[in-house]
């Protein structure tokens, strides 16, 4: 079973988070939304207190298993990143169990990356990972989930960037291993939106990548009446970055629901 840690009482809402992060970068919405709703948040299998994968998994299953046995019927899903990804894919796979879905900073988890700032941070992280560089591909991921293409290190808040340091570091001390297994996603699912048929948010940070911008408006055209959010002064991470804007947009969404 996959680790969760709950809040509040009332309708759920499920917190996702990005890769190499974990459930602590949700803490700063736990309080606004756990004082109306019961806020389930979740390290994902290979991140925080939930077991290393070894074998095939879903990431939308894990999800479902954790719901049934939560003894929760239906659930607003809020995810950043691979987080988004993963929501959405439960969406699709299980749509008896989400009331509302919210993505941040993608789509689905079928990327799509096309910028050269993006695609050259990704040729010298392989690199890193080739050499066993674990202190340098760190470093060049945090480029990509919160400093952006357009600012430096020293303009981010830098509690912020501690604070995802932290949960980097965590991540790959205590889950990457040779016998490590990533998730399988959802095939398909940039053409499957149009099943979604409950209230949806897309959210975006206007520093992030421009693919991931992308990505976000790609979901939002083509959900069914979803809302597109842009928050300024953020990057791929705005939960975190802004996250009273962040906040007040999942409430938004949370009063459809309702």
């Amino acid at each position: 079973m996959i680790h969760y840690e709950e809040a509040g009482t009332g309708d759920a809402v499920v917190l996702l988070h990005a890769g190499g992060m974990d459930l602590r970068s949700w803490d700063d919405q736990v309080p606004a939304l756990s004082a109306t709703h019961r806020v389930i948040r979740v390290d994902a299998r290979g991140h925080g207190r939930s077991p290393t994968p070894t074998e095939p998994f879903r990431q939308c299953d894990d999800i479902a298993e954790l719901l049934d046995h939560l003894g929760v019927r239906r659930a607003t899903l809020v995810g950043v990143s691979m987080g988004a990804g993963a929501a959405t894919d439960t969406a699709l796979e299980y749509p008896r169990l989400v009331s509302g879905l919210v993505v941040s900073g993608a789509g689905t988890n079928e990327s799509v990356f096309t910028d050269p700032w993006i695609l050259d941070l990704q040729r010298r992280m392989a690199e890193a990972q080739q050499r066993m560089d674990a202190a340098t591909w760190m470093e060049l991921y945090l480029q990509v989930l919160v400093v952006g293409p357009d600012r430096t290190a020293d303009q981010v808040d830098p509690d912020v960037l501690a604070r995802c340091r932290e949960m980097l570091t965590a991540t790959v001390t205590n889950h990457v291993r040779p016998e490590a297994v990533a998730p399988t996603h959802v095939p398909g699912s940039w053409e499957r939106l149009g099943e979604i048929g409950v209230p949806a948010m897309g959210i975006y940070g206007a520093l992030d990548v421009t693919d991931h911008v992308a990505m976000v408006e790609r979901f939002a055209a083509a959900v069914p009446g979803c809302a597109l959010v842009r928050i300024d002064g953020a990057g791929h991470m705005p939960a975190m970055e802004r996250p009273g804007a962040f906040t007040d947009a999942v409430l938004d969404l949370l009063a459809k629901v309702g």
